[in-house]
């Protein structure tokens, strides 16, 4: 079926502009072969039904349409099932949490930052009535924003037991 130039295995590897390793790789995975090499045979390829082999392959593996063979199966089962018990195991120990524990402890955060932000006009209107210096204006309100968002950085934020609950 030769269409195309016949190339040895450096030729091939020189029209596609890929390493020898990477046309090793194409023979293992079953590239088209004029002639197969050996004991002082070179490799003979036709570059037509390479490049054909080549888009089919990129067009299969675009649409899902490559079947594993078992091997490639059972790797892929071990993987997912130590990475399972990769996370099941940092889970335990603390080192990672659920999203919606996390999504929670975030809002909770965020409430407490928010609380203590709309609390400050209440703390301050006192200190700032008649001042009309901007620059202690300026200082008094800073020194109060600060404090808040300090107060925000070292509340203790503990979820209440139902949402707890909700998680296990």
């Amino acid at each position: 079926m030769a269409k195309g130039q016949t190339v040895t295995r450096s030729g091939l590897a020189e029209v596609f502009g890929v390493a020898l390793p990477t046309v090793d790789g194409w023979v293992r995975n079953g590239v088209p072969v004029v002639t197969r090499g050996g004991r002082g045979r070179q490799w003979a390829f036709d570059t037509a039904d390479v490049a054909a082999w080549l888009r089919d392959k990129a067009v299969a593996e675009a649409t899902g349409d490559t079947q594993a063979d078992e091997a490639e199966l059972k790797r892929r089962k071990l993987q997912a099932e130590t990475t399972k018990a990769e996370l099941e195991l940092a889970k335990a120990r603390g080192d990672v949490a659920p999203v919606r524990e996390f999504e929670r402890a975030q809002a909770a955060a965020f409430a407490q930052i928010r609380a203590n932000i709309m609390n400050v006009p209440q703390r301050v209107v006192v200190q700032l009535l008649g001042e009309t210096d901007e620059t202690q204006f300026k200082t008094k309100l800073r020194a109060e924003l600060a404090l808040a968002l300090q107060e925000s950085a070292t509340a203790d934020l503990v979820m209440a037991d139902d949402e707890e609950a909700d998680d296990e």
